[in-house]
């Protein structure tokens, strides 16, 4: 509403898709872990997973190991080709038109395979990645890579989503999560919402 009806910029938080890429070169068993607990911490929470993106060369692997850790617990909205190796799952259903763009706030949790990071990129930047995103790799390239393309307010290296607050970054109580490209961009402080002007007193003095 704020956003809607402001004729200023204002600092918004609290929506945004948050995704995790699992690339070729991750460990899959420490990724599991992370995936879990971005998942089902607390999956009401704004920085709780809502899609997750597996490289098509570690699916057959990952997917099931994840069915077997989460499928007692969690939906699973996939995609045909990560639907085939998450049968173990008491609960998955097909994709439907709006899922990858749902912040589902429970335990239901988006799946698709893609071709390689660049196609993970892709999908979030279609899929409204602004808050808090992360990439489970060992290749230092791929990281970087998603670092840069990452349009979010926090992303994570091999981290869980679930960091994104104020307290874990440091900065004492939570006010709120910037998920706008202006002024403080991530968890935000006393510090963040503290403006400042510049107050310059001389004696008539001019510039050089």
């Amino acid at each position: 509403m704020c956003k809607e009806n402001s004729s200023i910029p204002v600092i918004i938080g609290g929506f945004g898709i948050s995704h995790i890429f699992v690339d070729e070169s991750a460990d899959l068993a420490k990724s599991v872990d992370v995936v879990e607990n971005s998942k089902v911490q607390r999956p009401s929470a704004c920085n709780a997973l809502d899609t997750l993106l597996v490289h098509d060369k570690v699916a057959a692997e990952f997917l099931p190991m994840l069915a077997d850790k989460m499928g007692e617990r969690v939906e699973f909205v996939a995609t045909e080709s990560a639907k085939r190796f998450l049968g173990k799952a008491p609960s998955v259903r097909d994709i439907a038109e709006g899922d990858f763009d749902t912040e589902w706030l429970s335990y239901t949790l988006s799946v698709k395979v893609v071709a390689d990071v660049k196609e993970a990129i892709d999908h979030m930047r279609d899929h409204n990645a602004s808050h808090s995103d992360a990439i489970m790799t060992n290749n230092i390239e791929n990281a970087e890579r998603f670092i840069n393309s990452a349009g979010s307010a926090a992303v994570y290296v091999n981290a869980s989503t679930r960091f994104t607050d104020g307290a874990q970054f440091g900065l004492g109580a939570e006010v709120a999560v910037s998920t706008q490209k202006l002024h403080a961009r991530g968890p935000m402080g006393l510090e963040e919402l503290t403006s400042y002007k510049w107050v310059g007193k001389a004696n008539y003095l001019p510039r050089a």
